[in-house]
């Protein structure tokens, strides 16, 4: 063996690995919300289906792209891409990828780390007894404020008076 103890797989320092922060930036577009764009909508109905676009170009009036990234540790960063076209104020036309259904996207962001089976949550038969002989009296009475509390003219206006 030429290699030391640093150069080894035994060594710790080896097994660390820094935490990297997972990056989501731009719009996420869903199969859904493709199917809903129909030629001649309007930019403002475009708009109130897939949200503001990431870009909109001066140079490129017509076209407006919708960019979604997303970079997670331990998995390949994904990117998906739609471009929707315009001719005058009507919508012309879109392309772009295959975008993923709302369902799909969340389960490719459930988290690794899977938790242990959860406990069925019911009483016995003895506890539902125990519960229904507990006397009433332990609910608690409302409780009054008290007499020196402050009146609403102690606090400021809101607004100022000379309106």
């Amino acid at each position: 063996m030429t290699g030391g103890l640093s150069e080894s797989r035994i060594n710790p320092v080896n097994w660390i690995t820094p935490y990297k922060v997972e990056i989501v930036q731009g719009n996420f577009v869903s199969r859904e919300q493709v199917e809903l764009l129909k030629p001649g909508m309007s930019r403002d109905q475009v708009r109130q289906v897939l949200g503001t676009p990431l870009l909109a170009s001066v140079f490129h009036a017509d076209r407006w792209d919708y960019v979604f990234t997303l970079k997670r540790q331990g998995v390949e960063p994904q990117a998906l891409r739609l471009t929707v076209f315009f001719k005058g104020d009507a919508l012309e036309r879109f392309e772009g990828d295959t975008m993923p259904s709302e369902s799909d996207f969340v389960a490719k962001l459930d988290s690794r780390r899977k938790l242990g089976k959860v406990p069925v949550l019911e009483l016995t038969e003895e506890q539902l007894k125990a519960a229904e002989k507990k006397p009433a009296a332990t609910a608690t009475t409302p409780v009054t404020p008290p007499v020196s509390a402050p009146s609403a003219a102690s606090y400021p206006p809101l607004e100022s008076p000379a309106r």
